[in-house]
């Protein structure tokens, strides 16, 4: 006799394949091949939308709509662009995470003659985005394979805007969130700079209020962007003190994106969310080194030490 436990299980399991699947009833596969990191999976749908995921059931981690780098379909990348506003002209970008080169792409269109670099851990990303979602290198727009961490830690010419996008299937890396990564961090970007960090919110992230608090005890400002449709929250940190409010800030994005001519407002994305974060929060702690177990405190040496060679480090 079958316990009635037993067929919930059963059913549970095929509902799940049933959604997973009519997740890409509507969407070709186009390339699907695991890597050293994650399962690399890049769908298209209509109009030339193409998605790239971690997993077939991971998050979206890039949409991109080929030969058309304005279109930021994740509510995020605008958010983040917010950053812009924070750095008078910049000539220097770095964007940890590369995905399917959305930011990269973007940037070059409306800053031509500005020095971009893009890293990322997986080979196999960099090749996919350039394969699939028409990242092209040129001379001032590269691609580096590497972990994140290793190449901001050997930064010798600082950056003026540094985005941190870099997630696994579902999480930032335990080393690019800790004091120790921060404080590299905030040694490669200028005085007159911003870093911006694209973060899982508090109802998807246990760890958020922790990331939050040692962000804080970095940087000597810090201002956070709510994403309108989406859980993410966008930290923008600053290597000084420039307290702003909502007002302040939407009048200085507005600026750029009108100079720039944007196909959007780029003030709109803070007039709908900007909690205050000029009090330290008391609800995390700050995340060190020490905090990793030792698994990852040996991944993090070995990419000290290959990031640069040409021996992949392994995953942490």
């Amino acid at each position: 006799m079958i316990r009635r436990p037993f067929l919930a299980a059963v059913f549970a399991c095929v509902a799940s394949v049933a959604l997973v699947a009519l997740a890409y009833v509507d969407q070709k596969i186009l390339y699907e091949k695991a890597s050293a990191y994650s399962t690399i999976v890049v769908t298209e749908e209509a109009h030339g939308v193409r998605v790239l995921r971690f997993g077939r059931d991971g998050a979206r981690q890039s949409v991109v709509k080929l030969g058309d780098p304005d279109h930021l379909a994740l509510p995020y990348a605008r958010v983040a662009l917010v950053g812009l506003a924070l750095a008078e002209e910049p000539r220097r970008f770095l964007v940890v995470g590369l995905g399917g080169g959305t930011l990269p792409m973007f940037l070059r269109k409306y800053y031509p003659n500005a020095i971009i670099d893009a890293v990322d851990i997986d080979a196999e990303v960099v090749e996919v985005a350039k394969k699939f979602f028409g990242f092209r290198e040129d001379e001032l727009m590269k691609a580096h394979v590497g972990d994140g961490r290793g190449f901001i830690e050997k930064v010798r010419d600082p950056y003026d805007v540094i985005f941190l996008d870099a997630f696994g299937s579902d999480s930032i890396p335990p080393h690019l969130a800790t004091q120790e990564f921060l404080q590299a961090v905030r040694r490669a970007v200028t005085p007159g700079g911003v870093v911006v960090g694209n973060l899982w919110g508090r109802s998807a992230n246990p760890l958020y209020d922790s990331m939050v608090r040692t962000y804080q005890e970095v940087f000597d400002e810090l201002l956070i962007l709510d994403v309108r449709g989406a859980g993410n929250m966008i930290l923008l940190a600053l290597p000084r003190k420039q307290p702003l409010s909502r007002d302040e800030l939407a009048q200085l994005a507005r600026k750029v994106s009108a100079a720039k001519r944007f196909s959007f407002d780029l003030g709109d994305p803070v007039k709908y969310g900007f909690p205050g974060a000029h009090a330290k929060t008391p609800h995390g702690r700050v995340l060190r080194d020490a905090d990793l177990g030792q698994r990852q405190q040996e991944c993090m040496r070995n990419i000290a030490t290959s990031v640069y060679s040409r021996r992949s480090p392994q995953p942490c």
